[in-house]
């Protein structure tokens, strides 16, 4: 039967602010299944405003945090590479450096593994918020069962990263996170589903996500949206997306990159968020 121990893994760079590093942290050590482990990458040389955060943590828990420095900011798919190899358990949990897990996420994870061994990797939806965590923005749903996750991750990746928790060998067997700077982990998760692994969302928000106005303007580079459009090209190679998939997602990306910005916003509140009215 599988250990209800899990460890937790983060990434943290030069650039996150202390504040939220801080909150994030705290909704993991406070989670009603407590992991016995916390792996923090640090991304490169951190200012030392983040450094004091981390050795508080240290020094008020030092059986439960390993900190992985890295001596130059190598991105976040490999920092989580390096982490991944320092996790101690079989379960790990993602988490970002500025978002925040609600109480229960992580039971509600281990508990769905215990109740299905065949499950390789469990995430779920997020509410988004600007400020304030309680004052929920929008939500980004993703589908909940095997069928229509290999299905939605064709064109879209449908995990959420910061909610998922998976299995260590299983992450290690598919190779890791791969050489990609945007996407990893919809890279990984793709050839995890193509190996044959199965996976599930729990169908309610188990993180709050510090979203941002300006998410969208950032979208808009071409370099996002030629990248994204070479991964599925990749995908269709493989066989995995079809060529119609990669079509959409090429005509897709091109009117992102081209459209004013007021379109974007209704086309993400109208199709790809739940947006919550107030």
């Amino acid at each position: 039967m599988l250990e209800k121990d899990y460890s937790v893994l983060m990434s943290v760079y030069h650039k996150e602010n202390p504040t939220y590093f801080r909150t994030s942290i705290e909704s993991m050590i406070n989670q009603t299944l407590p992991p016995n482990q916390i792996v923090i990458v640090k991304d490169g040389k951190l200012t030392d405003e983040l450094n004091e955060v981390i050795k508080e943590y240290e020094l008020f828990y030092p059986n439960m945090f390993t900190i992985v420095p890295l001596n130059n900011n190598v991105g976040l798919g490999s920092a989580l590479n390096e982490g991944l190899k320092q996790c101690r358990n079989e379960l790990v949990a993602r988490m970002d450096a500025d978002d925040i897990s609600v109480r229960e996420r992580c039971e509600l994870q281990v508990q769905e593994f215990i109740n299905n061994s065949n499950l390789s990797i469990v995430g779920a939806i997020i509410d988004e918020f600007y400020e304030d965590p309680n004052d929920i923005v929008s939500s980004r749903v993703v589908p909940t069962s095997h069928k229509d996750i290999l299905k939605f991750s064709r064109r879209r990746n449908p995990f959420n990263h910061p909610t998922v928790m998976y299995k260590k060998s299983e992450v290690l067997c598919c190779g890791g996170y791969g050489k990609y700077r945007r996407n990893q982990d919809l890279d990984l998760f793709v050839r995890m589903l193509n190996s044959g692994y199965i996976a599930a969302n729990i169908g309610k928000a188990l993180v709050l996500f510090r979203a941002n106005e300006d998410n969208l303007k950032r979208r808009k580079s071409w370099e996002k949206c030629k990248s994204y459009i070479s991964m599925i090209y990749n995908f269709w190679k493989l066989g995995y997306s079809s060529l119609f998939d990669l079509i959409v997602v090429t005509t897709s990306q091109i009117i992102v990159f081209l459209a004013p910005l007021w379109f974007l916003e209704w086309l993400s509140n109208t199709f790809l968020r739940k947006t919550h009215i107030k």
